[in-house]
């Protein structure tokens, strides 16, 4: 791992592809006002200029986080992404301790509620579809710690997938978790076959 001396640490570089390890409570695009112009995209580019964003991680959520270089890898990439050819994988460890099998599909549609926005909620009927499949790694001590692949990716999707299970993400105040020093949800895996590329990024938790 390379920490940049603006302020990032890059994993991976090539002509079309930068991978960077994105730390938790950093944004991935600046959001509004001044104190939230520090971001991803900010630091990467006062290195490489035209790295453009391909996907977002939440401010929350560290790990695994890819950019192009220009404007046609990002094309590259967005296509890559829409036809579910980009695969990725998370780390999460959950509040209380889940019941039933080790291994299971969340299949709840996403919407945004607007009231209470930047929340997601589920919505049977206005909904759009949202998949998630997750894989229990270990419980114990009231925790549970699995594995997740976002088959869809609906913004906070695990996040809110998991609540519906009864078990929010540790850390994660914004769906009604006990605050502690950060949220634990780090994206450990990024797979891209067009590119003939595999990156993993294990978790610091």
């Amino acid at each position: 791992m390379k920490q940049d001396s603006a302020g990032f640490d890059l994993l991976f570089a090539n002509e079309e592809l930068l991978l960077i390890n994105k730390p938790s409570g950093l944004l991935s695009v600046p959001g509004r006002g001044p104190d939230k112009h520090d971001c991803v995209i900010q630091r990467v580019q006062q290195q490489y200029p035209e790295a453009l964003i391909a996907h977002r991680l939440d401010m929350a959520t560290s790990g695994l986080l890819l950019l192009a270089r220009g404007a046609a890898a990002q094309r590259a990439l967005s296509m890559a992404f829409e036809a579910r050819r980009v695969h990725k994988r998370y780390i999460a460890i959950l509040e209380g301790e889940l019941a039933g099998p080790d291994e299971g599909l969340v299949d709840l549609p996403l919407i945004t509620d607007w009231p209470n926005r930047p929340r997601q909620k589920v919505d049977h009927h206005i909904g759009k579809a949202s998949l998630t499949r997750y894989r229990v790694l270990s419980r114990g001590e009231g925790k549970t710690r699995v594995e997740l692949e976002p088959v869809t990716g609906r913004t906070h999707q695990l996040r809110v997938h998991m609540l519906a299970l009864g078990h929010p993400i540790i850390g994660d105040a914004l769906y009604g978790a006990q605050p502690v020093e950060r949220m634990y949800l780090h994206a450990c895996s990024l797979k891209l076959p067009d590119w003939g590329l595999s990156f993993e990024s294990p978790p610091e938790f």
